[in-house]
């Protein structure tokens, strides 16, 4: 098999890959990842009952300003923008690439049916099953692909540089909350981030053959 040269197509490959290997230890329920995981959950959970104050922001932003509705609503207004300018390819690009990635969500949750953390006194609570954290998935995909889009636009320097800081504080900042609520396991986040980074890389990669990087 031929090994991809570009930057997104290798990106690709090593985080599709990745999201496999945590896929396949979550299934297989092995022992020193689910160790891990209820570790991290036990003490993130007393950290959360003992700081109100946190918990509520974690609340906040987990469920309106980070939440997967929002970021699919950020989604579609830049699809509408794009498609005003003339980015048309573009624009059907972006819808397309969300809602596969709306729909690997739903798929992949379906077939693994992990339960999410059960506790005693909860923070906070979440439906549907845990694996993948859709928070982290949704956010990853839809600020990936707004970068990448800003970027075909021509968005550079401070510009640039804001969108960039601003969607991987959110991006990692979503994960971090899930985590900070009880309501995923790590793993789940973690597996959010490498299918959601795989289908933007691999956007991204696809998207030569269409020539869209001509569509400005």
């Amino acid at each position: 098999m031929r090994v991809p040269h570009s930057v997104p197509a290798r990106t690709a490959v090593l985080s599709g890959a990745a999201f496999v290997a945590v896929l396949a230890l979550v299934v297989a329920d092995w022992g020193p990842l689910l160790s891990f995981d209820r570790w991290t959950a036990v003490g993130l959970h007393h950290r959360a009952l003992s700081d109100p104050g946190v918990t509520h922001a974690a609340r906040v932003l987990t469920d309106w300003v980070w939440d997967p509705t929002t970021m699919r609503l950020l989604t579609a207004a830049a699809v509408v923008v794009l498609w005003l300018r003339g980015a048309r390819l573009l624009a059907g690009w972006l819808a397309a690439a969300t809602l596969v990635g709306w729909g690997l969500e739903q798929l992949v949750k379906s077939a693994v049916g992990r339960p999410r953390p059960h506790w005693q006194h909860p923070v906070d609570s979440a439906h549907f099953a845990a694996f993948p954290s859709g928070h982290a998935m949704a956010a990853t995909i839809a600020l990936g692909l707004l970068l990448w889009a800003a970027r075909r636009q021509g968005v550079a320097g401070a510009w640039w540089a804001a969108a960039l800081a601003v969607a991987v504080v959110s991006a990692l900042g979503v994960g971090l909350t899930r985590l900070w609520l009880g309501v995923h396991w790590a793993s789940d986040v973690l597996g959010g981030w490498l299918l959601g980074v795989c289908l933007v890389a691999l956007s991204v990669a696809c998207s030569g053959r269409l020539a869209l990087y001509r569509d400005r």
